[in-house]
């Protein structure tokens, strides 16, 4: 892709900053939305909660990617933080979705996040993108989520749809708190460990990502996981491996559903995703084994 203005909500967080850097390295314009009142000219005032985007920021964008929404596992699901995970990615994309479709001349593509949550427990069952989307609250929020995009497809903006699975990195998401466990030679398999964990290098997501912006004709939805997802078990001895700490403190399931509440059936919980339609579309991990992720992340 030529060097060209990119528009990126969600851009402090852990695969927008990432991504950020990336286009930003090879002389894209970015353009990062934010909340608070712009400080730079790099930035665009939008408050997803209100709908409101400052579309005049999006004059010339050939492409515009959506992260934007609240963390899954920050807090404990309460009916209020559950609003919250929701609203903060359906109103957003809405409210997104809508100016693209109101510019005169709209970007080239539109990126709009969502995640493999939306395949609810597969359990032993592999899935790729052809495969409905399960039961539950975040199979719920993920097919809203994507329909919230149809103004912006009703306007005929290429549409694509990244569903994320676990992001293997340091800095954030659910390595950055297995990281210093595993360090302090305090981790382990959660559960009865055979739940599969569908995972992804964050150099693989940023990578996906701009070959979905790049490649002409790509639409719909693609998972953005590794080609073979493995189980917890199998992730945690993995990680004991590298790190050199051996992996003996499983957490019980038990434990986790009082620590966590409705969260933990996503943690205990099982998805086996495959990328079909990005292994389709030519794309190529860099790593696609777990410790190869893991190494990754750590350097």
């Amino acid at each position: 892709m030529q060097r060209s203005r990119i528009a990126v909500t969600g851009a402090s967080g852990l695969i927008g900053s990432a991504l950020v850097r990336s286009l930003a390295a090879d002389g894209h314009e970015v353009v990062r939305l934010v909340r608070r009142a712009p400080r730079s000219a790099d930035e665009v005032r939008w408050d997803p909660d209100r709908q409101y985007v400052d579309a005049a920021g999006l004059v010339g964008c050939a492409a515009v990617v959506n992260l934007a929404g609240a963390g899954v596992g920050d807090r404990r699901w309460t009916d209020e933080y559950k609003r919250r995970i929701r609203d903060s990615r359906v109103l957003g994309t809405a409210a997104l979705a809508e100016a693209v479709a109101a510019l005169d001349e709209p970007p080239r593509v539109f990126v709009s996040g969502s995640a493999i949550g939306i395949y609810g427990d597969t359990g032993d069952r592999a899935v790729d993108e052809n495969t409905p989307p399960g039961d539950g609250f975040l199979p719920s929020v993920c097919v809203e989520w994507e329909e919230a995009t149809a103004p912006a497809q009703e306007a005929g903006v290429r549409t694509v749809f990244t569903r994320t699975g676990l992001v293997v990195a340091r800095e954030g998401g659910a390595w950055g708190r297995l990281f210093p466990l595993f360090r302090a030679g305090l981790g382990g398999r959660i559960g009865d460990g055979r739940q599969y964990w569908s995972f992804v290098a964050l150099h693989d997501e940023v990578a996906a990502i701009r070959h979905l912006i790049d490649t002409d004709g790509l639409s719909g939805p693609f998972n953005l996981t590794a080609p073979h997802p493995l189980t917890n078990r199998e992730i945690t001895a993995a990680m004991g491996r590298v790190l050199h700490r051996p992996a003996l403190f499983p957490v019980p399931a038990q434990v986790l559903r009082t620590v966590l509440g409705e969260m933990a059936s996503d943690v205990l919980g099982s998805q086996r995703v495959l990328p079909k339609r990005l292994l389709e579309s030519g794309f190529v991990f860099a790593f696609p084994g777990i410790e190869d992720a893991i190494r990754a992340a750590l350097e």
